[in-house]
């Protein structure tokens, strides 16, 4: 019961309820029927203080729910721009090349949703800046084919070129970034592209 309890308590945000249940020996480790865990329902509502509780407390920061999701996961696309979050799962040893249910790494879904300041923290890191997903797309092709071309995703293009990824690596189809950018009339991608050397 106390279990469960952790779980919703860890939802709601609220610290001294998970703080009272943890005292009591609620376990960490338990499951929703979603197969949540504590942790993963606290990040889904970037509730910072109860994650800093759940990651105290021994919380496996890797742990995913019935739909692949990680509480590092959901903090590269879930909660905005706020780094806060993907901060402590990594500093907790969150797996920075863990994937979700398309096979996508964090940097593919921050570059999908052009959360600017995640791409940019993830480039600090060890992530695989070229794997490619289910779909067949990197975070760049992400960034292109989704993105409709607004600031936000050629900065997010601008971050990703930078930082080293693969400017001429080809879709599934053989369709490459410039070539997709092109297509799309995103002309300032396309010149980002062309700069740094990508093949059309």
């Amino acid at each position: 019961m106390v279990d469960q309890e952790l779980i919703e308590a860890a939802r709601a945000g609220e610290a001294d309820a998970v703080r009272s249940l943890l005292d009591r020996s609620a376990s960490v480790t338990a499951r929703d029927p979603s197969g949540a865990t504590a942790l993963v329902a606290a990040a889904y509502g970037n509730h910072l203080g109860v994650v800093r509780l759940l990651l105290d407390a021994g919380s496996d920061v890797n742990v995913k729910d019935s739909t692949e999701q990680s509480a590092y996961l959901i903090a590269t696309s879930e909660v905005g721009e706020d780094t806060a979050l993907l901060d402590l799962t990594l500093a907790a040893g969150a797996d920075v090349n863990a994937k979700d249910s398309y096979n996508g790494t964090g940097l593919i879904r921050a570059a999908d949703r052009a959360h600017v300041e995640i791409v940019r923290r993830l480039l600090e890191t060890e992530i695989d800046v070229d794997h490619v997903n289910r779909l067949g797309w990197t975070a760049l092709l992400e960034a292109i084919i989704l993105g409709g071309g607004d600031e936000r995703h050629t900065e997010t293009v601008r971050l990703l070129v930078e930082g080293g990824v693969d400017v001429s690596l080809a879709d599934g189809d053989g369709v490459t970034p410039l070539a997709h950018a092109r297509g799309h009339g995103y002309e300032d991608i396309a010149a980002i592209l062309t700069d740094a050397g990508a093949n059309s």
